[in-house]
């Protein structure tokens, strides 16, 4: 990772994110306490005292969201050093989380479960940790991306490893939201993978930002990180059906997926007329279809950003960008489109069906009375709609810069304001450039253009296959064999004596090998050897990795000395379940993900049949009820005290990979 330490304006950013983050758990902490004295006294004047405060806090916590908004459209410390005359792109910050110790809970694990010596991997658990710390500063580049990727996939060996779906080893993860702060703190490995594949996202937008807009290698590589971006943000949607926090939940990932496409389509746009745009008919046609493009899916994203629950956290300065990039796009469509009709009068060289079948490919249907060939041929009505299509599109610039000068943010990106400004300008000379005497006379509304693109814009899914990750832990044995959902006893030692050659058993499997066909008056049997057994070691040698043909080469030193080999036995892995589990968010007012499967036994018919307690959650499954597990900043309670409800038993739900 990078230096924790570096004054980079990333690492400052970033830096003032996490201080924010404590700022608003503190806040939030004090809310909650707050909130349950008001609920608690019956004194007028505490009461009195207590709402006062409460008003404080909620506007200190208002204050911090919109220092962590400021912190979300910081986008010029992302953009690429070069000047540009180009509209900024949006990052994801990366999330925040604590110091995890896995040291003392995965010894444990390894003492309890897999009966070896746990000072043995102290180095493997390092290597891990050391890891996971690295992933709060990772670079910004494809190295980034691959150390993310190789501690996801890591992630996934410790969790078949370490932990079981019955109970929970005592590793508490935090993580903190990206757009309100609020922290989530679980024990499943789950909210931590989750969280790491945001940031993996989020990298790949902050790549995106960062690549030279100015060259055509640079937005390649623009248009393929905010790809993989929506691809990694879409796998994380459809992979994490109930995250417990804001910035994960599917209402929001669908807004960021589609944000990081249509940023992906503006690129494309600007990789077409990177070079130049000529001013020819067919080009401008071009270009036109494709700007409509861009201004459409802006659109989209600006509607998708003001459907709640989304609106409510996402940035205010993100969803008027968008509307201002929309708006924007729209007006350099109806201009390219007055340029077409202004500036390309029909000369008798032309191909009329050609410029026909173009021209009518950008309406979807033309004002009443005209007709595209009409309009091609006949000057006058070629300059009356140009020019309708030049007002709608200085109607369009001047709604973007009315809508930028209304949000203090994005009032200070200067580049925004130069190429918002200019667009206008230009656009205004357009129409004064045209003769102006029948203005009062033309009544024609310019028709909406219709978007087209050649580059169709998807999202790229991540290759995880291509990191090779090696098993910190690989030393346990084969993880088909040797996991944390399967129960072992002890090693045990048995003695092979000479039996005229014979073992007494057979041997099969892959690694470790397994016993089977032993003869119950066999020495080994005698010994404690049993059907089934696996073979651990010989000799004191470590033989869980190695196959039957290279176990038996060992044993063949069976003579006058006696063998020593260690076997293990399954055990039966039915184990009582917890019957109830629980997100912790600070004491946050509607922000648990909590379901008691324990109901009152007074209340239950005896005479029915009690389901068995089973994992409270499970993911990845449809038609299922779901539980309450999105986070929200909650509000003051004010005046009399609040009627408490009880809570319903949820429906059962299966243990297959429970989640959160």
């Amino acid at each position: 990772g990078c230096n924790p330490l570096a004054e980079t304006g990333r690492s400052k950013l970033q830096n003032q994110r996490a201080a924010l983050n404590q700022q608003i758990l503190r806040a939030v902490r004090m809310r909650a306490g707050a909130e349950n004295l008001l609920r608690a006294t019956t004194n007028n004047k505490v009461r009195e005292q207590v709402l006062l405060e409460l008003s404080f806090v909620n506007s200190d916590l208002q204050i911090l969201k919109e220092e962590l908004e400021g912190l979300n459209i910081s986008v010029e410390v992302y953009q690429n050093a070069e000047e540009t005359f180009s509209i900024p792109l949006v990052p994801l910050g990366l999330k925040e989380t604590k110091d995890v110790d896995f040291t003392l809970p995965l010894k444990d694990f390894i003492q309890e479960h897999y009966s070896q010596d746990s000072s043995e991997y102290e180095d493997e658990i390092a290597d891990l940790m050391d890891l996971r710390q690295a992933c709060r500063t990772p670079s910004r580049d494809e190295a980034g991306i691959e150390m993310l990727i190789s501690y996801f996939l890591q992630l996934g060996y410790v969790e078949n490893r370490f932990f079981p779906p019955t109970r929970h080893i005592g590793v508490l993860f935090t993580w903190y939201d990206s757009f309100t702060g609020v922290p989530v703190c679980q024990q499943n490995l789950l909210l931590e993978k989750a969280s790491v594949l945001f940031n993996i996202g989020a990298l790949y937008t902050q790549i995106g930002t960062r690549c030279n807009r100015q060259t055509q290698a640079g937005l390649e590589n623009a248009v393929d990180a905010f790809q993989k971006a929506a691809g990694v943000l879409s796998y994380l949607k459809e992979t994490f059906t109930h995250t417990p926090s804001y910035d994960m939940s599917p209402a929001m990932l669908n807004v960021l997926v589609k944000m990081m496409l249509a940023q992906a389509q503006e690129c494309v746009f600007e990789q077409i007329g990177l070079s130049g745009i000529r001013n020819e008919f067919f080009t401008l046609v071009k270009m036109t279809q494709e700007v409509a493009k861009v201004g459409e899916v802006y659109m989209l994203v600006n509607t998708a950003m003001n459907q709640e629950p989304v609106k409510e956290n996402i940035p205010y300065s993100w969803s008027k960008l968008a509307q201002i990039k929309s708006d924007h796009y729209k007006a350099l469509a109806h201009y390219f489109t007055a340029t077409i009709l202004c500036d390309h009068e029909l000369q008798p060289g032309d191909d009329e069906d050609q410029q026909e079948k173009a021209l009518s490919q950008l309406y979807d249907s033309v004002p009443e009375g005209l007709m595209v060939l009409d309009v091609l041929k006949d000057k006058v009505q070629r300059k009356q709609l140009g020019k309708a299509h030049l007002r709608k599109a200085i109607v369009y610039h001047e709604e973007a810069l009315r809508v930028c000068g209304l949000c203090k943010k994005l009032r200070n990106i200067e580049v925004l304001q130069e190429v918002l400004t200019a667009a206008h300008k230009r656009s205004l000379l357009k129409y004064a450039q045209q003769e102006t005497e029948d203005d009062f006379l033309s009544l024609i509304q310019a028709p909406d253009i219709l978007p087209k693109t050649e580059h169709k814009i998807e999202t790229i899914a991540p290759q995880f296959s291509k990191v090779k990750v090696k098993d910190f832990f690989h030393k346990l044995g084969p993880l088909t064999v040797f996991s944390a959902k399967q129960r072992w006893t002890a090693p045990r030692t048995i003695c092979l004596h000479h039996e005229a050659g014979e073992l007494g058993f057979s041997l099969k499997g892959g690694s470790p090998v397994q016993v089977y066909c032993l003869d119950p008056a066999c020495s080994a049997a005698s010994a404690g050897l049993k059907e089934g057994d696996y073979i651990v070691s010989v000799d004191g040698v470590d033989c869980k990795w190695l196959g039957v043909n290279e176990v038996l080469e060992k044993l063949k030193s069976v003579g006058k000395q006696p063998v020593e080999i260690e076997v293990i036995s399954c055990q039966d892995t039915a184990a009582s379940l917890h019957s109830k589990s629980a997100t912790y968010s600070m004491g946050m007012q509607k922000t648990y993900s909590l379901i008691c499967l324990a109901m009152d036994e007074d209340k239950i018919d005896q005479t029915k049949k009690v389901p068995l307690k089973l994992p409270f959650l499970s993911w990845g499954t449809k038609n299922r009820q779901k539980a309450a597990s999105t986070l929200c900043l909650p509000s003051a309670v004010a005046g009399s005290s609040q009627i408490k409800k009880k809570l319903s038993p949820f429906t059962l739900f299966n243990t297959e990979s429970s989640l959160y």
